[in-house]
């Protein structure tokens, strides 16, 4: 028997129990968020807009889905592409490059002329343009870290010294590269080795700017360079750094190109930095620093060539493929504007 105060013990029924679960998951379960088309275009804008594009050029002219002019469209975007990993990191730290398309020239001018005039082997001639694109690329560095020029005016003067050493050293005329530069331009199999360098290229240079301590710098340095500084990163050096890379990166997208002409010439990538620098921004990337991606900038390179192929096949001259480019640029300025205005909002 049990006393007067005891108190019976009931255990909740197994529906009780089911009741008080479902609550507590409904409680503890968070609201789910739509579809936010607004944020999707904003990272995915470039993407969806070469998507429209190829849309509508397949819609205008059959020839531009075809197996052959896909593989030339890739071929030419090799060189823009290569040349914008390297814009990537610059712009990604913070600073500008316009001396790139003036080291590609020199560096496939300097290749060329070590094969031709002072006999060096072919595999070294290369490995001596992508020195010469390296070495060139850390002067950009060195003047912009330690010599406290801004990146914009230390690499205008290189543009014109780089360009203007490449006249030098070929006299204003066409030099003929070693068989392995040529071999660059070539196929490897059923497919042009200019899009196997890309893919290599690109795998590199994402390896560098996500995976590596120099990479994650670059937006430290790019989003804030006094707060990187303060919180112990070497600044200068990865300043360094990062301008040799673009360098490197330039030198062998000049060697590709090279490659594919079969000769270096001496007026070779001229223009080619603000394709670089709109491939950049159109993929996604700030001016202002701290923000950009590798699969972005394919994707901004693929834009610009994939318009130029279009008006070539639409027949549209070359005069105002120029006009469009330049309405594209500013059209690519005006995105990261607006984009860093609703950041910051």
């Amino acid at each position: 028997m049990k006393g007067p105060n005891t108190e019976m013990k009931t255990s909740p029924s197994p529906l009780t129990q089911t009741r008080n679960t479902n609550m507590s998951t409904a409680t503890l379960a968070k609201p789910q968020q739509g579809f936010d088309i607004k944020k999707f275009l904003a990272n995915n804008g470039a993407l969806v807009g070469l998507l429209v594009l190829a849309l509508a050029l397949f819609i205008i002219t059959p020839d531009f889905l075809t197996g052959p002019n896909l593989l030339n469209i890739g071929i030419q975007v090799s060189t823009v592409a290569i040349l914008a990993f390297g814009m990537t990191f610059v712009i990604v730290a913070g600073g500008i490059d316009l001396s790139v398309g003036s080291v590609a020239a020199l560096s496939a001018m300097v290749s060329g002329y070590m094969f031709v005039s002072s006999g060096l082997p072919g595999g070294l001639a290369l490995l001596a343009g992508l020195l010469t694109g390296l070495v060139v690329g850390t002067v950009n560095g060195v003047a912009s870290a330690y010599g406290k020029l801004p990146s914009f005016i230390a690499t205008l003067a290189m543009l014109s010294i780089a360009r203007g050493l490449t006249l030098v050293i070929s006299d204003g005329r066409p030099i003929k590269t070693a068989p392995e530069v040529s071999f660059l331009g070539g196929n490897s199999g059923p497919i042009p080795t200019p899009i196997v360098v890309l893919v290599i290229a690109a795998a590199v240079a994402s390896f560098i700017l996500n995976r590596t301590v120099v990479g994650r710098s670059m937006y430290a340095v790019g989003g804030n360079a006094e707060a990187a500084r303060l919180s112990g990163l070497p600044v200068k050096q990865i300043t360094v750094i990062v301008f040799a890379l673009a360098g490197l990166f330039a030198a062998l997208a000049g060697l590709l190109l090279a490659g594919r002409l079969d000769s270096a010439q001496p007026q070779a990538a001229a223009g080619y930095e603000l394709d670089a620098i709109a491939a950049v921004v159109i993929g996604g990337a700030s001016l202002a620093g701290g923000v950009g991606r590798i699969s972005g900038t394919i994707v901004g390179a693929l834009v610009l060539v994939v318009i130029r192929n279009g008006l070539n096949l639409l027949n549209v001259t070359s005069f105002w493929q120029q006009v469009v480019i330049g309405v594209v640029i500013a059209l690519a300025v005006g995105m990261d504007v607006l984009r860093r205005k609703t950041r910051s909002s």
